[in-house]
């Protein structure tokens, strides 16, 4: 018995357009005209007789039978790209590496270094991607490799630490100077700290270092270390730096490092892939290569 399948185009057409709600969206993402898009979502209605879509204000919202279609076919959407990119991972030559991380470990470790890699193995193209929600859920297949920051131990993975950091004070050159110079630890008082997703550090800090009077659960806090340095880079306060993320800034003299206390962090980077994977060539390649260059980044 022949398969009854639409024009593939329009169904791929239908797929995102449906799940962005917008032609506009969609366009962008498909790299074509909103004309060319909504005449394939046209087809596949006319091809179907059924009306899939209705207009709401300036979005498009799905109908029932729509919303009926899509739940259908979206898992064999996601199945086909899974096995694309198993097919392409099975080819050592060439092919696309999808390496999800936080975006202030790609913006402030791993882009300075890319390249690096791109010479060593230029049939390799890495994909960053910053926008995984759960980085180790490799079953999905959004991602081949994660860069993750943690303690270990995901479950149906294959997991290398190959980094740790420290702890310590940073801010911008400019509160050096002024009527509350950063001389001592003491002077933290005086000045605002700044938080990243892990609050709980900045108190850990402080009781290493025997600091009193300073409430280590106050000042602006944003979810993304690389924001949190950027803060301190425009002079918003004290940022407890990450020495991995900080130290090209500090070298560029952008950030200054405070006082001499330092605090080994409670977790480390690890380069993780789905348990089985971990021979085929490109992620071992990549793996070998992050390992080299924290290496690098630590002497």
């Amino acid at each position: 018995m022949s398969r009854k399948l639409p024009p593939l185009n329009s169904l791929r057409a239908f797929e995102v357009v449906a799940r962005l709600k917008s032609y506009k969206q969609a366009a962008d993402e498909l790299s074509v005209t909103q004309s060319a898009l909504s005449h394939q979502v046209r087809a596949l209605e006319e091809w179907t007789g059924v009306d899939l879509f209705r207009r709401e204000g300036r979005g498009v919202a799905l109908t029932e039978p729509g919303a009926a279609f899509l739940a259908g076919i979206s898992p064999a959407f996601d199945t086909i790209d899974a096995a694309t990119r198993r097919l392409m991972m099975a080819d050592p030559r060439k092919g696309w590496l999808t390496v999800a991380m936080l975006p202030s470990f790609a913006s402030k470790w791993l882009l300075p270094r890319l390249a690096g890699f791109r010479t060593l193995h230029p049939q390799i193209d890495v994909w960053i991607s910053t926008w995984a929600e759960d980085m180790t859920d490799f079953a999905r297949g959004e991602a081949d490799v994660a860069i993750r920051y943690g303690p270990g131990g995901w479950p149906g993975a294959h997991a290398t630490r190959f980094m740790t950091e420290d702890l310590f004070p940073v801010c911008a050159p400019a509160l050096l100077t002024g009527p509350h110079p950063l001389q001592a630890p003491s002077d933290l008082r005086f000045h605002t700290l700044l938080h990243d997703e892990l609050r709980e550090d900045w108190r850990s800090w402080l009781e290493a270092a025997g600091v009193e009077g300073v409430d280590p659960d106050r000042g602006p806090g944003f979810d993304d270390s690389s924001l949190a340095i950027q803060a301190a880079i425009a002079g918003m306060g004290v940022a407890l730096g990450r020495s991995v993320l900080v130290q090209s800034d500090i070298e560029a003299g952008r950030l200054v490092r405070l006082f001499d206390v330092k605090l080994p962090a409670q977790y480390a980077y690890y380069v993780v892939c789905r348990e089985g994977q971990e021979k085929l060539p490109k992620i071992a390649s990549f793996r070998d290569w992050l390992i080299k260059e924290a290496a690098k980044s630590a002497s």
